[in-house]
């Protein structure tokens, strides 16, 4: 593969500062059609066709070429970003995180709130009758909750799953994969909400990635957080 042009190098970065993915018509400067395409052939960005327009997200392999070239070339109008990018790399380099920790996961979309105004029932609610009693040796049972815990309520809940996995200790590397089956009364995507605040900048965790691909089973790649397309696999939760 050869190296993308700095006109190119650009659009990854414009594009990451966006948590990897924009409608190409958001991107400043433009993005040229022969630059698109060569990106695109280079396996560094996938274009999906959205109307009469395109959107661009950088795949996996974009993600790391970004991060192992901090300080790749860029236009020369734009050398104080090169600039800042080279004390990016320096920065990531001394603390050992990874360009997916400083950029984030994307922010979670507001949920509307319900402002249409009830109406009162005009029927008679009914007359409530006792329970049927049990039949003799039957177990009664408990259907899973549906409320959605909150973010306070679900963190505690991540940090008591830790601990069931580590037997009280701290600072210790967990699998997501074990967490995830600690965590099996919530779905996939409330134990995703509950990593991604700890990604954003919770003190007293933090998120990292096997980097041994010999090591990773097909659990721990099922199990993966990938917020913008670095996975994580390991939680570790600090004193």
């Amino acid at each position: 593969m050869s190296a993308p042009t700095p006109a190119q190098t650009l659009i990854l970065w414009c594009l990451l500062a966006r948590h990897g993915r924009a409608p190409q018509g958001e991107v400043v400067p433009a993005v040229k059609k022969a630059d698109r395409e060569a990106l695109a052939a280079a396996g560094l960005i996938a274009v999906e066709k959205s109307g009469r327009s395109f959107v661009l997200s950088v795949t996996d392999r974009g993600w790391h070429w970004a991060g192992d070239h901090l300080d790749a070339a860029l236009p020369p109008a734009f050398r104080v970003m090169q600039d800042w990018l080279a004390r990016l790399g320096v920065h990531l380099g001394q603390s050992g995180r990874t360009l997916a920790d400083f950029i984030g996961a994307p922010p979670e979309p507001a949920e509307p709130a319900d402002t249409a105004p009830k109406k009162a029932s005009a029927k008679k609610a009914p007359a409530k009758t006792a329970p049927a009693k049990k039949a003799s040796g039957e177990k009664a049972t408990r259907s899973p909750a549906t409320k959605k815990p909150g973010a306070a309520a679900l963190r505690a809940r991540i940090e008591e799953a830790y601990l069931a996995l580590t037997g009280g200790a701290r600072a210790r590397a967990v699998r997501l994969s074990d967490v995830r089956v600690q965590l099996a009364e919530f779905d996939r995507a409330t134990v995703d909400a509950g990593l991604a605040r700890i990604l954003k900048g919770d003190k007293t965790a933090r998120l990292s990635q096997l980097s041994d691909p010999k090591a990773l089973t097909a659990a721990d790649r099922e199990a993966a957080y990938s917020p913008a397309g670095e996975p994580f696999h390991l939680l570790w939760i600090q004193a």
